[in-house]
């Protein structure tokens, strides 16, 4: 493992509600400000697109600039008679007056929902009709400043089937001057008739560069080779880097590779010692990880195969191990074994399976794999 460089301690994660940069998504704000431009806003927009690649912060965003007048002269921000200079990009000032009450959730015309918490302090499992009915309520109002009101809804995926038909009668319905802004990590699972009442506008995986450029700011203290690593692990989301960061997940990932090459012959003692320390995580997210970082190595691994291309490994060696592992046994019964580990990594989070017996039995299969020649039977 390589050393961390001496640095200043990390820099705190901003809130999108908090965050003035974005990165990466100049297409997706072109688009919003053309429509912004066009005079012909939708009333509603589905920001949808892997998780951490800047969805929620593209929507507070969004709702910052059509606050400050869009540059229509609505607000505090245009030019009365039209003579504002022409706007390429959505960027308020972090001292402007709205950016500060957006950040303080100060701003009256804004409206936020998404899962919320229990009183307890944990998440709640869904958003419930009543909160979607009282966010509908607050946007027939009148608006306090005399523009937009807008509803930020982060995520739509957490809403249960009472609350999207809640909101799909506002969609269907819209009051004048108001405007909805959701966000989506898996648009594919929302209703149908939800997505079709939405301007849809992708935010696309950000580039290994721009995720180490946003790593380099938010985790100083790492080394450049694990930020690199770590970029690439994110698959374009510099929220799921700064969670592998955070949450320990570049060494959890050097482990699994570790045990992984020493397929067929597994070191079952280190697997018993992995297994027990991601049973002792009463939380589970070190198990989440875990079943993801696994399940993402097979998924390239099958998939670099079944497209004849490089790129699958990322630590030094990961390709041959890939290569290897496919020539012993072929694609299929790999693939087969992806497919069965999403679903038993799953069902363990659902049912409460035992992690430790879960984690094990998932390399004892992948030994079973790789100890066997192709062409013959496991």
């Amino acid at each position: 493992m390589s050393a961390a460089k001496k640095s200043s301690p990390a820099v705190e994660t901003r809130a999108p509600q908090e965050t003035a940069e974005l990165i990466g998504q100049g297409q997706a704000e072109a688009a919003l400000i053309a429509a912004q431009k066009s005079g012909r806003m939708p009333h509603a927009w589905l920001f949808h697109g892997p998780r951490g690649v800047g969805k929620a912060t593209l929507a507070y965003r969004f709702a910052r600039f059509l606050f400050a007048g869009g540059h229509t002269g609505q607000g505090e921000g245009g030019g009365l008679f039209g003579d504002a200079e022409p706007v390429e990009t959505l960027a308020l000032d972090p001292e402007d007056p709205v950016f500060r009450r957006v950040a303080a959730s100060g701003q009256m015309d804004l409206s936020v929902l998404s899962r919320g918490v229990t009183p307890q302090g944990k998440p709640k499992r869904d958003i419930a009709v009543e909160d979607v009915r009282a966010a509908i309520d607050t946007l027939r109002l009148t608006s306090a400043e005399g523009g937009w009101r807008i509803l930020i809804l982060d995520s739509a995926d957490d809403l249960n089937p009472s609350s999207a038909n809640a909101l799909l009668k506002i969609l269907e319905e819209p009051p004048q001057g108001a405007i909805l802004l959701l966000v989506s990590h898996r648009p594919g699972a929302l209703l149908p008739t939800i997505r079709s009442r939405c301007r849809n506008l992708p935010l696309r995986p950000l580039a290994p560069g721009e995720v180490e450029s946003l790593l380099a700011e938010h985790r100083p203290e790492l080394a450049m080779e694990d930020i690199a690593t770590l970029a690439r692990l994110s698959e374009g989301s510099i929220g799921r880097a700064l969670e592998l960061c955070d949450g320990g997940g570049l060494e959890l990932y050097r482990e699994v590779v570790s045990l992984l090459e020493s397929l067929p012959r597994l070191d079952v003692g280190r697997l018993h010692g992995l297994g027990d320390r991601l049973a002792r995580d009463t939380s589970g997210a070190a198990f989440r990880t875990f079943g993801e970082l696994l399940t993402a190595w097979l998924a390239r691994m099958i998939r670099a195969n079944s497209l004849a291309e490089s790129g699958g490994g990322i630590l030094p060696g990961e390709e041959a191990l890939m290569r290897g592992l496919m020539e012993r046994r072929g694609l299929a019964p790999w693939l087969a074994l992806w497919e069965k580990l999403v679903r038993t990594f799953a069902q363990t989070e659902a049912v409460s399976l035992d992690r430790k017996q879960v984690l094990i039995a998932s390399f004892l299969e992948m030994q079973s794999l790789a100890g066997t020649a192709a062409g013959k039977r496991a």
